[in-house]
């Protein structure tokens, strides 16, 4: 599968932005989808987790209550709609996907980036102050 991150851009604090994970080559009925970010100067932070078996979806404590990440099967593609947004959500976003066949069982397994076989190019988001 093949993923293009899109639909970063540049908003003040407080406003909102939605991120697209498109995919080609397999349908995204088959990927867990996880999206990270990476802030200058810092490591890939994970954002948030959509399982492809079961609908559950988790959330960093950083991002929780504003980011909410959904499925659009038909359009082939994952959603991040992020409110709310401050300055210290400003990273490159980039989303990644792992078969089905190769979820792990351990606790929190999808917090590690380690764990995804396919990214996207990464999006841009900055939120000025």
């Amino acid at each position: 599968v093949q993923l293009q991150a899109y639909g970063g851009g540049l908003v003040q604090t407080g406003g909102y932005l939605r991120l697209s994970c498109a995919a080609s080559g397999s349908a995204l009925d088959y990927y867990a989808i996880g999206w990270f970010r990476q802030a200058p100067g810092k490591t890939r932070e994970w954002v948030s987790y959509s399982s492809a078996s079961d609908g559950r979806t988790y959330y960093a404590d950083a991002v929780k209550g504003r980011f909410t990440i959904s499925r659009d099967n038909a359009k082939n593609t994952v959603l991040l709609q992020m409110n709310s947004l401050k300055p210290e959500d400003t990273a490159v976003y980039y989303c990644a996907a792992v078969s089905v066949m190769a979820v792990k069982t351990f606790s929190m397994w999808y917090k590690n980036k380690d764990e995804y076989d396919h990214w996207g190019q990464g999006t841009q988001v900055t939120v000025s102050s």
